[in-house]
């Protein structure tokens, strides 16, 4: 069979089917779409399933729940806020919108997330919070920043978007900072067609994340504070409720096709997990030559018509938007390895043949550039 008669392999791919269907007619029919009963449901559901029992608010996107988790943390001008430089820009993005200062730290090179020493040392007498990136799925080591945030009397934020159900020591990961923010993505593990989740660690939070996304009321036409329009509607909540039934064992599957990966796969260094950590695999990211990194994207995909991904081919303390922030920065790891990483699919709905056909593509293409 030639490469071209081939279906090709997505990197990645929303599964909406027609259990999430039936759940938009349902609403549909109600005649409640903005924000109502759906929202309020997906929040309490998705606080005892992900959030350790936390409270869990619905905003549109997950950037919104990164900014405004933010501003109800009291983030503003003047502050600084450590970030890693190797993620999406959402996360420095959502920083900046503030008025305050993302500030980019080093990543180690092995979990992709960031490194406590590189967090110490950027430090200064205006650091407010460190907030790390459960990067692909893997959690960082919360223990290593939470005792360089004790040491600096800094706070502790968590950009969890790629983290669903992923743990540290036993622990769900969006229960570690004073919010954490969980994105809803198509893409991501778990989907509501798009949104946001911000667990608080606090009432207080909480209340303000909710004035935040609604104008800044409570109750109609009362409004506390400036806020904005980042509401979640009924018709996203009732995918997203569809959806939290289902990824516990997505998750399965994920870790599954990713240990597969792991036996099978030469010639790359395979994802490594540390000891204390679940991984969840929304990225299961492979590191190669620097050199070779494009090749090989180009040949799975035209040689097999395997997918893959590069996240992120330029770090944020590079990008033109953010470079600002980050003048005369040298990141060594991270910039390294955004040279390296290829994203591969692992998504839940492969099946065995095309688990063995990406085995092929990596390594018959690994192989010819040898």
């Amino acid at each position: 069979m030639s490469a071209d008669s081939l279906p090709f392999i997505p990197p990645a791919k929303p599964i909406v089917g027609d259990d999430e269907r039936a759940a938009v007619d349902r609403v549909m029919r109600s005649g409640m779409i903005a924000q109502g009963p759906e929202v309020a449901a997906f929040e309490q559901e998705f606080g005892a399933a992900v959030t350790g029992g936390r409270t869990a608010v619905a905003v549109n996107s997950g950037t919104s729940a990164l900014h405004l988790g933010l501003l109800a943390a009291g983030i503003g001008p003047g502050d600084e806020v450590i970030v890693p430089s190797f993620t999406f820009a959402a996360t420095a993005n959502s920083v900046a919108l503030t008025g305050a200062t993302p500030v980019f730290a080093d990543v180690e090179a092995d979990y992709f997330c960031l490194d406590a020493d590189s967090v110490r040392a950027a430090v200064t007498e205006r650091t407010a919070a460190i907030m790390p990136v459960h990067l692909y799925g893997h959690p960082a080591d919360v223990d290593a920043l939470q005792a360089v945030a004790d040491e600096h009397d800094l706070r502790l934020f968590e950009d969890a978007a790629q983290a669903h159900l992923a743990t540290w020591k036993g622990a769900q990961v969006g229960t570690f900072g004073d919010f954490a923010m969980f994105s809803l993505y198509p893409t991501k593990n778990m989907t509501s067609g798009e949104g946001g989740m911000v667990s608080c660690a606090t009432e207080e939070i909480a209340r303000m994340v909710r004035l935040l996304r609604n104008q800044g009321m409570e109750r109609q036409y009362a409004n506390e504070v400036v806020g904005f329009n980042a509401r979640m509607t009924d018709i996203h909540a009732a995918i997203g409720r569809v959806q939290l039934t289902k990824v516990e064992g997505w998750t399965k599957v994920r870790q599954d096709n990713a240990a597969y990966l792991d036996r099978h796969l030469e010639g790359v260094v395979v994802p490594p997990v540390a000891a204390d950590a679940t991984h969840v695999y929304h990225q299961y990211t492979i590191k190669v030559d620097g050199d070779e990194r494009d090749r090989i994207v180009a040949a799975m995909r035209e040689e097999h018509q395997v997918g893959s991904g590069v996240y992120y081919p330029i770090p944020n303390h590079q990008l033109a938007s953010l470079t600002r922030y980050a003048e005369g920065l040298e990141l060594p790891v991270t910039q390294q390895v955004a040279r390296e990483v290829i994203s591969l699919p692992v998504h839940p709905s492969l099946t065995e043949a095309d688990l063995e056909r990406i085995v092929t593509a990596v390594n018959t293409t690994v192989r010819a550039g040898a």
